[in-house]
């Protein structure tokens, strides 16, 4: 029973310990990242690897997306003499919640992953202790440009599969099942609200971009410097990023529209 109480305790006192660890890692990151800006060729470059390089994934995605939002909402609008109202629904349904939700689990699988797979491999390299042998901080030449670039690149991403999948409705919708365009476009012009449906996707694309940055940053920092540690840690960043987003969202839509 003691034993058994003291592992219990190890494992409490672990766990607790690299919650703080990671705690003064996003502040230090968060510190870094104005500095961070003061070197944009830095960050445009990262904008380009995460950001412009997801841009097919992301934007194929929001495409078919909305092919399939257009149909099953068709189908289950036309039940209740309700087809006209297909584009506010094609509409709020990925501003609000897949849009910024897939966006950010496409995210974590593309971007993600390699930028965990390039920290631990410049951590296996040594190129990490290399620059600190060098008077040169890690986190500030390395990590904190690609930080700052996974925050911008995130809600402009999931912007994209939003207008996207907007139009994948209407080609559905208008050109393929036949409603009127008319009754598509100001339905949507006449129920979505900018701040509260635009302006919250918005702010969970961002949020998301937090969390997903700061995860494949801290996971391929702290990966161990093998092989096998760099491929456990691009697992752990999508499995710990793609929960992280899930959990996130159901509190930030309990939240936003909880009230309502």
């Amino acid at each position: 029973m003691t034993g058994t109480l003291a592992r219990l305790g190890a494992w409490t006192i672990a766990r607790i310990a690299r919650i703080g660890h990671g705690a003064r890692f996003f502040a230090r990151l968060l510190w870094l990242s104005p500095a961070a800006l003061l070197r944009p060729r830095l960050v445009i470059d990262q904008l380009h690897v995460i950001g412009n390089r997801s841009l097919s994934i992301i934007a194929v995605s929001g495409l078919f997306v909305g092919f399939v939002l257009a149909f099953q909402g068709y189908y289950i609008l036309q039940r209740y003499g309700s087809a006209e109202a297909l584009g506010l629904m094609v509409a709020l349904s990925l501003l609000r919640e897949l849009g910024p939700v897939v966006s950010a689990l496409l995210y974590s699988g593309r971007a993600g992953t390699s930028l965990t797979a390039e920290i631990g491999l410049m951590k296996a390299g040594e190129q990490l202790s290399a620059m600190e042998m060098m008077a040169v901080d890690p986190m500030a030449r390395v990590l904190a440009p690609r930080f700052v670039a996974g925050v911008i690149a995130m809600p402009v991403l999931a912007t994209i599969f939003s207008a996207v999948g907007v139009l994948g409705g209407w080609g559905v919708g208008v050109l393929l099942i036949g409603v009127d365009p008319g009754a598509f476009w100001s339905q949507m012009q006449a129920g979505v609200e900018v701040f509260k449906d635009l302006g919250n996707g918005v702010v969970k694309s961002v949020v998301f971009g937090f969390i997903c940055t700061f995860t494949a940053l801290y996971v391929g920092h702290e990966a161990q410097p093998t092989p096998e540690g760099v491929s456990r840690a691009t697992t752990t960043t999508v499995v710990a990023s793609s929960l992280a987003v899930l959990g996130f969202d159901f509190i930030l839509t309990a939240l936003m529209f909880g009230a309502e």
